[in-house]
């Protein structure tokens, strides 16, 4: 059960730090002067998509030792959650930074 739990409450907090990570690229870029908004997408969209995938996997494993327990656990699916919103939100990025780039070179 310990186990478990700390695996949901692990890719609980990945996930969370995978949805936060492009909005606090957009702020940074909004308050300091030399980050353009593309650069900061530029990093923040393969890390929220990398602690996206690392916070399913975990979400996934938690999910499989909770199965062979007796006692289940409220974190895991809350865990779930926020890993599969997390990965969403990378995925989402990478999507809106392949159309730009796609949209630049057919200019």
């Amino acid at each position: 059960m310990r186990s478990s739990k700390r695996a949901a409450i692990a890719a609980g907090l990945l996930g969370a730090l995978a949805i936060a990570a492009i909005p606090v690229a957009i702020l940074a870029s909004q308050q300091l002067a030399s980050l353009a908004l593309l650069h900061a997408l530029y990093v923040s969209v393969p890390v929220a998509l990398v602690l996206g995938v690392v916070a399913v996997l975990l979400a996934r494993r938690a999910r499989l030792r909770a199965a062979r327990s007796v006692y289940g656990s409220r974190s895991i699916r809350v865990g779930r959650l926020l890993a599969w919103a997390g990965l969403l939100c990378g995925i989402t990025g990478s999507i809106a930074l392949i159309v730009y780039g796609v949209l630049r070179w057919a200019q």
